[in-house]
């Protein structure tokens, strides 16, 4: 376990390998080990950081108002810090909208950016979701004992095929979710929208779409490509919100094949 202290609080995060420099970006109400597998298996080629975010894992939770440009902050404070001149980033949902933004921000250090079910738009996001940016129906949700865990146990089989090891992973981390960070990151990322800025995007950009995505529109990776026509869109048939879960070979070989490109960016 390891950690840097910055003005918001501590960034807690864990590395694997050695290499080229990957940053990876877990999703809303997620943590770092999402990416676990992922992370084993880029190891032989690749420094990989998975970072927990402000108010989610065992980051901080001081000032816990967070939001899309706080994580952008938090990003560049955590490459700045470790002294990353070029780095690879890689977000899953939210972290993929993140990742978006902190790339177009600063292309001068991002080498390449792969996104993997993230919204580019927050109409992209499932009704529910777009709901839980409502201050007042996120705190029904979230104070109400036991209303979250049984909402999505009961719809957990819909959302990913290995839901029994994901939804133990979901219980814990929304028990070191605070209130605060549950409500302003999904509320922020409902009014994001990247599609005025996605033409500026100068770095290669891979995006991987579920089919079956019940929670972000897998239609938002058609948006992707429309922004920036250079973008790699990959969409997996038999994957939900979580294709580095559902079809973790393939999404192994597509994400390879990104990072491994010499035509594009540094190769391993």
């Amino acid at each position: 376990m390891s950690s840097i202290v910055t003005d918001r609080g501590i960034v807690h995060y864990e590395t694997a390998g050695r290499g080229r420099p990957v940053v990876l970006l877990h999703g809303w109400l997620e943590s770092w080990d999402h990416w676990h597998r992922t992370m084993e298996l880029l190891a032989s080629n690749y420094k990989t950081y998975a970072l927990d975010f402000w108010g989610f894992g065992d980051s901080g939770k001081n000032g816990s108002a967070f939001t899309v440009e706080d994580y952008v902050l938090m990003v560049k404070q955590f490459v700045e810090r470790l002294g990353i001149e070029r780095v690879v980033l890689l977000g899953h949902s939210m972290g993929g909208t993140v990742s978006l933004r902190v790339s177009l921000d600063h292309p001068e250090w991002v080498d390449k950016v792969a996104v993997v079910g993230s919204p580019i738009v927050g109409d992209g996001l499932a009704l529910f979701l777009r709901m839980a940016a409502r201050p007042a129906l996120a705190t029904a949700a979230y104070r109400t004992p036991g209303f979250l865990p049984l909402g999505v146990r009961l719809a957990s089989p819909l959302l990913v095929r290995d839901w029994r090891t994901w939804y133990g992973m979901f219980k814990r981390d929304i028990s070191r979710t605070t209130m605060e960070s549950f409500h302003h990151s999904i509320a922020s990322l409902r009014h994001t929208d990247l599609r005025p800025d996605l033409p500026n995007l100068a770095v290669p950009a891979l995006g991987i779409y579920g089919r079956r995505d019940r929670i972000v529109d897998p239609g938002q990776g058609d948006v992707l490509k429309e922004g920036v026509p250079s973008a790699q869109i990959r969409y997996f048939e038999r994957s939900g919100h979580f294709p580095m879960l559902d079809e973790p070979d393939s999404f192994l070989e597509t994400l390879g094949s990104f990072l491994n490109d010499a035509r594009h960016g540094l190769s391993a």
